[in-house]
């Protein structure tokens, strides 16, 4: 396969996470770890004492996705928690995008930008060279289980463009409902990492390797 997978852990079993976590570290390329702060979005998940108790546990990439008004509020202790990628939203940076991404930089973290459905490409004109990774966001931001946004596959298609015509280095990684009714269009696309939560991975199967074999299936027949 020419992508990358990324199980959503806010989607799995906490009931469960010695076992499901073993799972992943066999299988997955790297971890997506979601972090809303109530404001940005009406939704608490995850935080960076998670990012701090699973770090010694996996040797996974950690991509941590920030759902928060003041991101610079949380760089310092996400990188220190363990992160590998650092991930705002392009609206959240706006007015000192170079600052944010100079510092998780200086923290030595990979540098990624979020895309909302409604946010053009654009917006991240003057600095998209200096990124390793852009998420489409295929659904609103927030919430799990919502519908895919058909509309995003031609910014998935932009990007791709971009990448190809100035030999930009980000990858294009894409969030929401990213399941057997999307894969085909995604992959079509351009998209390289795809998240995976509980319509892609998680609900299944109750086994978690199960649900991962039906999910690699599910990806076979949409390429």
């Amino acid at each position: 396969m020419d992508y990358k997978i990324s199980p959503s852990l806010m989607c799995m079993n906490l009931m469960e996470i010695r076992q499901q976590l073993a799972v992943l570290n066999r299988r997955a390329d790297m971890l997506h770890i979601d972090i809303m702060d109530g404001h940005y979005v009406k939704n608490i998940t995850l935080s960076p004492f998670f990012i701090q108790q699973i770090r010694p546990h996996t040797p996974l990439v950690l991509d941590v996705h920030l759902m928060v008004e003041n991101p610079t509020d949380f760089i310092v202790p996400i990188a220190e928690a363990g992160a590998d990628f650092i991930c705002p939203h392009a609206e959240t940076i706006n007015r000192d995008a170079f600052r944010v991404i100079n510092q998780i930089r200086s923290l030595g973290k990979q540098v990624g930008v979020v895309l909302n459905p409604a946010t053009p490409v654009g917006y991240l004109r003057h600095y998209i060279h200096l990124l390793d990774k852009i998420t489409v966001m295929t659904v609103d931001p927030g919430y799990a289980g919502q519908p895919f946004i058909p509309e995003m596959l031609e910014k998935i298609r932009e990007l791709r463009d971009l990448k190809r015509e100035h030999n930009y280095r980000y990858l294009i990684e894409i969030d929401g409902s990213c399941n057997t009714g999307t894969y085909h269009d995604l992959m079509a696309a351009g998209a390289e990492v795809l998240i995976v939560g509980s319509s892609g991975l998680f609900n299944l199967d109750s086994d978690l390797d199960a649900a991962w074999d039906k999910m690699l299936d599910h990806m076979r027949r949409a390429a």
